[in-house]
């Protein structure tokens, strides 16, 4: 197996393995996702969830379909997720060059990565990324809403606000790279309590407020408050997009995962 590429760990469960099957269905997300008004800001960052296409898929179109209007104007993407398998520390990057999806190779910026790599939070960790679904399924969104790009991802720790943002700060004046963060809200509280908990997260994204932010709020919370710290230094602006649950979507109401798009701009 050439190690240069991170091939799929979730295509055939998360989302389809077939090209054209996946491909239509992003599509469809898409689609259905109104569009946004003529005068709307791009994002320079989106937040978006990264559950199975059935229960997340819609939610992270309508922060997805924002970045249409800029397909060929961001050629890097840093994409930043949370570790579901593996505890560590820091921020873990790739050593491979290219990640793999049904969609086809996407080139990893070695260069930068290799520069990242001097921060002392940042090191190569391909453990972390080997069965990693959190990065993986915002791909095939990516290589369907933009031209040619190459990533930079990054598996996301245990780590703080300020480690984070020093990262992005690299990054967010760059009016070619899109900054992508997933996180999905609450976990496993019944319908109407996750609506509550989830507003009250989504206000605290909106208002820029990170340490409003829980240990059971989002599971991305160690990216996102890097990021709202960061926006916030700034002046940057957040904006809610989505916000629905597994229970809106394609679940029951008695245990939901709750779902929020946002952009910074």
């Amino acid at each position: 197996m050439d190690k240069t590429i991170r091939q799929t760990a979730v295509a055939g469960t998360f989302y389809p393995a077939d090209p054209a099957e996946l491909q239509q269905m992003i599509d469809g997300f898409i689609e259905n996702t109104p569009p946004p008004a003529d005068d709307a800001p791009i994002p320079r960052a989106i937040i978006a969830p990264h559950a199975g296409y059935i229960y997340s898929g819609p939610v992270a179109a309508s922060a997805y379909a924002r970045i249409i209007p800029a397909h060929n104007k961001f050629t890097r993407v840093v994409l930043l997720g949370p570790s579901h398998r593996i505890p560590f520390s820091g921020l873990a990057a790739s050593s491979a060059t290219q990640f793999a999806t049904p969609l086809g190779l996407i080139p990893l910026d070695t260069e930068e990565i290799q520069s990242l790599v001097s921060l002392p939070q940042v090191e190569i960790r391909d453990d972390a990324h080997l069965y990693e679904h959190s990065l993986e399924v915002h791909l095939p969104f990516l290589q369907t809403v933009l031209d040619e790009f190459t990533l930079i991802p990054l598996v996301v720790g245990d780590t703080d606000a300020e480690e984070v943002a020093q990262v992005l700060e690299r990054f967010i004046d760059d009016e070619h790279t899109l900054i992508v963060i997933s996180s999905d809200l609450s976990h496993y509280l019944d319908y109407h309590t996750a609506q509550q908990r989830d507003k009250a997260t989504s206000q605290a994204i909106e208002q820029l407020k990170p340490e409003a932010i829980g240990y059971e709020d989002a599971c991305g919370r160690n990216p996102v408050k890097g990021l709202l710290s960061l926006a916030k230094q700034l002046h940057l602006k957040a904006e809610i997009i989505d916000l629905r649950n597994s229970g809106d979507t394609a679940g029951p109401h008695d245990q939901v995962v709750g779902y929020g798009a946002y952009m910074i701009h």
